[in-house]
C-alpha cells in the first residue's frame, strides 16, 4: 500500500516566520553596523592626533629677534579652538618622531630650524639677494602605518594649516615689499604672496608588501575568522563523535553511538581540541602570508605566537558561546567577532572619525585590541607601548572570562538536570533483547490453564 505524501514543510507559517525574523535581523544589523561606522568619518572626526614641531631657531630683524615659528603655532591653535576635529600636539621632533614610531599620532606639521632666516631673505630689499634666497619650507609628515584614511585626514589637516601660513606671511611680506621705493616686478610678489613651499613625507615608512598600512587589520581578521570558523568545526566534530549529530558523505550517513556525555566534559574536550587546532591554524596562517605571499613581517617568533594565542582565545569564546546557547550561540560569536568588531576596529577609519556609539565598543570589541598588537609587531619594532600590552591583556582578560562563563553555565545546565539526551526518534533505535526468563511450575501450570 503506498505510503501518502506528506505535506511539504514550506506550508509551515513557522519556517517562514522564524527564517524570515532572523534573516530581516541580521541583514539590517550588519547594515547598520558596517555603513553607519563608515558612513561619514569627517563629519565624525574628533580629537585625531597630529604632532607639531616647532624647531625653528629664529632670527634677528630689525634690530630684534623673531620667531616666526611661533606665530605659525600661534596660528594653528587659535584656529584648533574653533574646530574640534584635530588635537595639534606641540611636541620637540625627537618626541614626534616616537609618536609615529608608535602610532599615537597620525602625522606631523614639521617647521624646519631656518624657517625664520629663509622668510626674512625673501624680504631682503635687494633683488638680487631675493633671487638667490632658499624658498622656506614646512614639511608634513604622514603616517600610513597608524591607518590610511587617519594619515590622510591627518595630512589634509596640516597641509591646509601650513598654506594658510604661508598666506598670512605673505600678507606681511608683501606690505614690507610696498614700503621700499623700488617696486618689485609681478613674478615676485606672486611668489610673495605664497612664500611657502609646502613638501609630504613619509613620517614612519612602512614596506611596500605591507598593503600601505592595512596588513595587520587583515592579518587581525584573518585570526578572528580562523578562531571562529575552527570552533564552528570543533563543535560540530565532537557532537558527531558524540553521536548527537551525523555525518553525510554523499548520499551515505554516517552516525555514532550516542554517548551520554555531561555538558561540562563536552565542553571541556571541544576547548582542549580548539586549542590543537589553534596551533595547527595560527601556524600555517603565518606560513602562508609570510612565506608565500611574502608579506612584510619582523619578529617572526612573536607573531607565530600572538596568531596561535589570538585564533584560540577567539575559538574558546565561541565555544563558551555555543555550550551557554546553543544554535543561537552561532549567531551571537558572529555579531560579537564581526559585526560589531569590524567597524570599531578602528583599521580603516580612525577611532577618532568614528560615532560615539563605536568608539565605546572600540574600548572592549576584540578586533580591536588584537588590530592594535598587530601593528606593534608588524609596524612598531613589537614595543609594548605601541598597543601591544594592551592586546595581550585583552587577550587574558577574555581567555579568563570565556572559561569562567562557559564552564559556569554548563556545569548549572548539569545540576539542574539539562542533560543532552536525544529525544525519541532523534537515534537509531538498537534491536530490543527480552531476556529469557526460566520456567517454574508455576508458569508451566498457567501457561497449562491459558492453553486450556
Amino acid at each position: 500500500m503506498p505510503h501518502p505524501t506528506p505535506p511539504s514543510v514550506l506550508r509551515r507559517p513557522r519556517l517562514w516566520v522564524g527564517t524570515g525574523l532572523i534573516a530581516a535581523v541580521v541583514s539590517m544589523l550588519f547594515a547598520l553596523l558596517y555603513v553607519g561606522g563608515n558612513v561619514n568619518p569627517k563629519g565624525n572626526l574628533r580629537d585625531l592626533p597630529v604632532a607639531l614641531v616647532n624647531a625653528d631657531s629664529g632670527a634677528d630683524a630689525g634690530g630684534r629677534h623673531v620667531n616666526l615659528g611661533e606665530q605659525i603655532v600661534a596660528g594653528v591653535q587659535k584656529a584648533a579652538k574653533g574646530d574640534k576635529s584635530i588635537d595639534w600636539q606641540l611636541v620637540s621632533r625627537e618626541e614626534a618622531d616616537k609618536r609615529l614610531g608608535k602610532g599615537k599620532v597620525f602625522g606631523a606639521l614639521v617647521i624646519p630650524k631656518e624657517f625664520t632666516a629663509t622668510v626674512n631673505a625673501l624680504g631682503a630689499p635687494q633683488p638680487a639677494a631675493q633671487g638667490k634666497a632658499v624658498p622656506p619650507t614646512l614639511t608634513v609628515l604622514t603616517n600610513q602605518a597608524a591607518g590610511s584614511i587617519g594619515s590622510s585626514m591627518s595630512s589634509q589637516a596640516a597641509q591646509k594649516a601650513a598654506h594658510a601660513a604661508s598666506a598670512q606671511l605673505g600678507q606681511e611680506l608683501l606690505k614690507q615689499a610696498a614700503a621700499q621705493k623700488a617696486p618689485l616686478p609681478t613674478a615676485a610678489q606672486l611668489k610673495l604672496a605664497d612664500p611657502v613651499t609646502v613638501t609630504v613625507a613619509d613620517g614612519h615608512p612602512v614596506g611596500s608588501r605591507s598593503a600601505m598600512g592595512l596588513s595587520a587589520f587583515y592579518y587581525a581578521l584573518v585570526l578572528v575568522v580562523c578562531g571562529m570558523l575552527g570552533a564552528n568545526l570543533v563543535n560540530s566534530q565532537v557532537d558527531t563523535a558524540l553521536g548527537y549529530l551525523h555525518t553525510d558523505y554523499g548520499p551515505v550517513r554516517k552516525r555514532e553511538p550516542v554517548q551520554h556525555t555531561s555538558r561540562v566534559r563536552t565542553l571541556a574536550i571541544g576547548m582542549a581540541l580548539m586549542l590543537g587546532m589553534a596551533l595547527v591554524m595560527g601556524t600555517l596562517v603565518e606560513v602562508a602570508t609570510v612565506k608565500i605571499l611574502d608579506m612584510d613581517a619582523s619578529h617572526l617568533g612573536l607573531l607565530w605566537l600572538y596568531s596561535v594565542a589570538t585564533i584560540a582565545v577567539v575559538g574558546l569564546g565561541s565555544l563558551a558561546l555555543f555550550a551557554a546557547f546553543g544554535t543561537p550561540g552561532m549567531l551571537l560569536a558572529t555579531i560579537v567577532f564581526v559585526a560589531m568588531a569590524v567597524p570599531s576596529s578602528g583599521a580603516t577609519v580612525p577611532l577618532q572619525a568614528l560615532p560615539g556609539f563605536f568608539r565605546a565598543l572600540a574600548e572592549f570589541e576584540p578586533l580591536r585590541q588584537i588590530t592594535e598588537g598587530m601593528r606593534a609587531i608588524l609596524y612598531y619594532g613589537a614595543q609594548a607601548d605601541a598597543g601591544l600590552s594592551r592586546a595581550w591583556a585583552s587577550m587574558g582578560i577574555a581567555l579568563v572570562a570565556a572559561l569562567a562563563f562557559g564552564f559556569a553555565v554548563t556545569r548549572l545546565y548539569d545540576r539542574r538536570g539539562l542533560h543532552r539526551i536525544p529525544r525519541p526518534g532523534d537515534e537509531p533505535e538498537a534491536p530490543a533483547e527480552t531476556p529469557e526468563t526460566p520456567e517454574t511450575p508455576e508458569s508451566t501450570g498457567s501457561a497449562a490453564n491459558a492453553t486450556a
